[in-house]
């Protein structure tokens, strides 16, 4: 597990999907400041990382959870590599919106889903995992078991992993904050100097910079 957590940090470093930028820090949707930057969708412009992706989302499915009836992505970050898998694995696809659409037939799942279905979601990234558990409970509204989910990458906040418990939701990620963060200082993508700042603002990202 900790030799795939090394090697998909290392493709995502590798392809810039991973952006550090202590001076310049990012903004997330929460309004939260990040000097560390994740973009997992990158991997879908490069076939070999997303095969890598691909079949590591695959393998974690088949180790950490038992009979299941469909795949689940959750919009927008995880559609792509969610259909991927679900191809891969020989399931059907749906996904799961942030909100129900404002016309036709207002879905806020696409695809068709049976009551009673068993389903493992894919999620592109977990931060604090509320738009993630969110699509869990739209699933549950919709009659449907959820097993698990599976994510590319994690951060690893305890208000992510409070939730996730919280919720009965079983997570498994392939690659996380700390392998990423070990990862790339190994590379020279980061410097030792940078630690602290990365580290601090891990420890309390919701305050930091402010």
């Amino acid at each position: 597990m900790d030799n795939m957590k090394k090697q998909v940090a290392r493709e995502l470093l590798r392809i810039g999907a991973v952006k550090v930028q202590p001076d310049k820090p990012f903004t997330w949707a929460s309004g939260w400041l990040s000097p560390f930057y994740c973009d997992n969708r990158k991997a879908l412009s490069f076939p070999e990382v997303r095969n890598l992706v691909k079949e590591s989302l695959c393998s974690a499915i088949k180790d950490n959870f038992g009979d299941y009836d469909v795949i689940a992505g959750v919009a927008t970050g995880a559609i792509a590599q969610g259909a991927l898998v679900a191809d891969r694995l020989g399931k059907p696809f749906i996904y799961v919106r942030s909100a129900p659409k404002d016309h036709g037939l207002a879905n806020l799942i696409e695809g068709y889903l049976e009551k009673g279905s068993r389903v493992v979601v894919v999620e592109d990234l977990i931060s604090t995992g509320g738009s993630s558990l969110k699509a869990v409970q739209a699933l549950r509204d919709a009659g449907s078991t959820v097993t698990g989910m599976v994510a590319s990458f994690t951060y690893g906040f305890k208000v992510a992993e409070d939730a996730f418990t919280q919720s009965d939701v079983k997570l498994v990620t392939l690659t996380d904050y700390k392998s990423m963060l070990e990862t790339a200082l190994e590379s020279g993508y980061i410097s030792q100097e940078q630690l602290p700042t990365l580290d601090k603002w891990r420890e309390n990202p919701s305050e930091w910079g402010k």
